[in-house]
């Protein structure tokens, strides 16, 4: 065998080992909390390549608002949909678009990208 098939076959199986680990391997999720002023909590959402937080936690019985502060052009990320709310908000319109979240009972919120390529959930305790 050559150096030149080695370095391939190395190369392959650092790729494949790669691969594995981004679409299998546990990744650590960043999980933010709500802030309480005057009756109502908000949390805050970074969109910039994805959602961070991608997870907020909010409390039951306090009505909320989840900002999402636009940080990245990319139009994949334009859009924010919940679909359990009927919510599709267009992000582009200004830097931080708020989206009232029901808070009456607890449960999960899951949202996405416009083309459901970027996942989060806003999750009611």
């Amino acid at each position: 065998m050559t150096i030149a098939k080695i370095l391939t076959i190395i190369i392959g199986l650092l790729l494949i080992g790669f691969i594995i680990w981004w679409f299998f391997g546990k990744h650590k999720e960043a999980v933010g909390n709500s802030t309480v002023v005057n009756d109502l909590q908000n949390a805050t959402i970074v969109v910039k390549g994805g959602y961070s937080p991608s997870t907020v936690v909010l409390k039951k019985g306090i009505p909320a608002e989840v900002n999402f502060d636009m940080q990245d052009s990319t139009a994949c990320l334009s859009h924010v949909v919940f679909e359990q709310l009927g919510v599709n908000e267009d992000l582009t319109k200004q830097k931080i678009t708020s989206v009232k979240i029901p808070t009456d009972k607890a449960g999960t919120y899951n949202f996405a990208c416009g083309m459901d390529m970027f996942h989060g959930k806003v999750i009611v305790k």
